[in-house]
């Protein structure tokens, strides 16, 4: 991280060549993850609690407290080294601490509540099925964000909203 502190950031084609392959390998994590969201379950609240309670017009049983253990156990460590990289790439964008803090908080909370409102459904009340979409949405929402933020800092960011922790020098 030296390279974008010093500001050799926008002149290492090497370490932008790195960002944007990562981000690549991200948007494809985000597609995939809707692929395999939308395979389970919809949008609807409905589809939510089936997948989790089970269904009898379906023939599917409900989710397994060790089955969800096992998701929960890969995809706390996952998302959260996935999230730990994305958002660290915030703090060289050229924006407002304000900005950044949202941009780092809201992925962190819409895993938790993407990976929590399941355990909820299961083994609290059906209501909850209304925060897994939620999770679900507000979790690709940020992901997408993060991409997206990463990428126009590469090619548009200052190097110098990471001392300052302000907008680029000429936004002041």
């Amino acid at each position: 991280m030296r390279f974008v502190i010093t500001g050799e950031w926008r002149r290492n084609q090497l370490l932008q060549a790195i960002v944007v392959l990562y981000c690549a390998y991200v948007a494809l994590l985000w597609l995939t993850n809707a692929l395999l969201y939308f395979q389970k379950m919809s949008l609807a609240p409905s589809s939510v609690v089936a997948y989790y309670l089970g269904s009898e017009e379906q023939f599917t049983s409900p989710r397994s407290f060790q089955g969800l253990l096992e998701v929960s156990h890969f995809h706390l460590f996952a998302m959260g080294m996935l999230l730990l990289v994305l958002t660290h790439l915030v703090l060289f964008v050229p924006a407002s601490n304000r900005v950044k803090a949202w941009l780092i908080t809201l992925p962190f909370g819409a895993a938790l509540l993407d990976e929590g409102a399941g355990w909820l459904v299961r083994f609290v009340h059906p209501g909850f099925a209304w925060a897994k979409v939620a999770g679900f949405l507000s979790l690709q929402a940020s992901l997408a964000a993060l991409v997206g933020v990463s990428l126009w800092s590469v090619f548009r960011g200052s190097s110098s909203s990471y001392r300052s922790g302000e907008a680029g020098a000429g936004e002041r």
